[in-house]
């Protein structure tokens, strides 16, 4: 993970390439980044279902807790 800095010129970095792009591209952008976030969205819960099988976590979560918990490592893992 980077620094808040670090973090702050790349996202700079890739706002001057965004607003320079064309639109197809920024259609291509949007949806491969749609694309990783859905990839993540399924390894979470391929990890979710693998922990839920396991006898010693076998305890009944509600799905809204679920991606709430998911949701805070996500804003973990960016900031």
């Amino acid at each position: 993970m980077k620094a808040e800095h670090e973090r702050e010129q790349l996202i700079n970095a890739i706002n001057v390439l965004l607003h320079q792009a064309y639109d197809s591209t920024l259609e291509e952008i949007y949806a491969l980044l749609k694309k990783i976030e859905d990839e993540e969205d399924e390894k979470d819960l391929r990890a979710y279902h693998a922990a839920k099988s396991d006898v010693e976590n076998n305890t009944l979560i509600a799905w809204e807790d679920i991606k709430k918990e998911i949701a805070n490592e996500r804003k973990k893992d960016v900031a």
